[in-house]
């Protein structure tokens, strides 16, 4: 048997590598194929609601202001966003006070957030600030709001 050269072997060598590459464009080739197809799921329905609360100074007197700052606490599973407050003032009287503490004289604010209040699931944010405006009356007799216990509903666009 004869020895091979160093120049045989070389071109043997690249000889099985064309035959290898080849083989493997031919079994390339044969499993390229196309195909189509889709998939679907739900999205949430954003069930779950945001709680509200609004956070402000005792001892409003007639003609002046507290700040109050808006709270959303996100109760849900995913991510909201909060655009606006609106408070309503509702009073209770302290005990034994009688007469009239009227809600109109008092008068909230709770400006519109543009692009809204991103709120994190189970994460509370401050959506808003405004002020509570306690008006001065110089012809009604107002101390029956002594005492009284001011509450702002909230209500919200989500």
């Amino acid at each position: 048997m004869r020895k091979m050269t160093k120049k045989n072997k070389v071109l043997a060598a690249a000889g099985a590598l064309a035959l290898v590459a080849g083989g493997g464009g031919a079994a390339y080739a044969y499993w390229t194929t196309t195909g189509d197809g889709s998939g679907s799921a739900a999205n949430s329905n954003g069930g779950g609601t945001v709680a509200l609360t609004a956070q402000f100074s005792q001892g409003l007197t007639p003609g002046n202001s507290v700040p109050v700052e808006y709270y959303a606490e996100n109760e849900t599973a995913s991510g909201t966003r909060v655009f606006s407050v609106s408070p309503t003032v509702s009073i209770t009287l302290a005990a034994g006070v009688t007469g009239t503490c009227d809600t109109t004289w008092f008068t909230p604010t709770a400006p519109v957030v543009a692009g809204g209040v991103a709120v994190a699931a189970g994460a509370t944010a401050l959506v808003s600030t405004g002020d509570l405006t306690f008006a001065d009356s110089a012809t009604v007799d107002q101390s029956a709001c002594k005492g009284a216990t001011v509450t702002l509903t909230l209500e919200s666009d989500k």
